[in-house]
Parts: C-alpha cells; sequence; structure tokens
C-alpha cells in the first residue's frame, strides 16, 4: 500500500482494535553490509508477532527484502523511513504500538520524535 495525501477516500479501511495491531519498522533503503541483518530481525519479529495472534503491519522502502514479501505480514506500506511518513501510517492505522529496533539506523534516527508524540506506543 502507498499513502494517499489530499484524498477524499482510501482504497482500504484502517485495521481494528480487535486485530491487535502492531507496526514493524524496516531497514529502508538497501546498504551493502547492513540491511539483510536488519531485515531478517524484521521478518523474525512478524513472525512472532503473527504466531502471538496480532495483527501486523510492515514499513518498509526496500523492494528487494524478505520483509516485503506479500505473505510476510497482514499489511505492507511502501514508504520511506521517515518520521512523517511512520506518523502518517500509524494515525491511519492507529495500531496497538510500534516495533522500532529491528530497523537499524533509520528507525533509531526516529525514535525519540515518535516517543514525544503523546499518542505513539513505542514498544
Amino acid at each position: 500500500l502507498y499513502l494517499t495525501y489530499h484524498g477524499s477516500s482510501d482504497d482500504v479501511q484502517p485495521s481494528t482494535l480487535e486485530d491487535t495491531p502492531i507496526l514493524v519498522l524496516g531497514s529502508g533503503v538497501y546498504r551493502i553490509g547492513s540491511s539483510v541483518e536488519f531485515d531478517w530481525c524484521a521478518v523474525g519479529c512478524l513472525k512472532e508477532l503473527r504466531r502471538l495472534g496480532h495483527y501486523t503491519l510492515m514499513l518498509n522502502c526496500n523492494p528487494e527484502t524478505v520483509s516485503t514479501d506479500y505473505d510476510m505480514s497482514d499489511r505492507l506500506y511502501f514508504e520511506e523511513i521517515s518520521f512523517e511518513s511512520v506518523l502518517d501510517v500509524y494515525n491511519f492505522e492507529r495500531p496497538h504500538g510500534i516495533v522500532l529496533s529491528m530497523g537499524g539506523q533509520l528507525p533509531n534516527n526516529i525514535a525519540m520524535d515518535l516517543h514525544r508524540q503523546s499518542h505513539v506506543n513505542v514498544l
């Protein structure tokens, strides 16, 4: 899925609280030597969250990673890993929380900005 700005409607409905959605951030663009291990961490996190019965949301912009395969998460967003795009997805989906620790440096760079948002639950 991609975010739509200034649209009058959305193609999909946001996940419900009954789904217990959790948003996981990927590692973003490919970087030699540091993308594969973070992607594998994100995949492991998605698998465990699904095993625990959570509805999984993945946000990543690298189509070459396993975490962006169609069957790795319940819903996939191809968006950049930035404060604005993460907050847009978070506000639309209203997940139970967000996992930043699996994606490496990009999610870590925006961790404090997200933490400062009173409605964002950083897990």
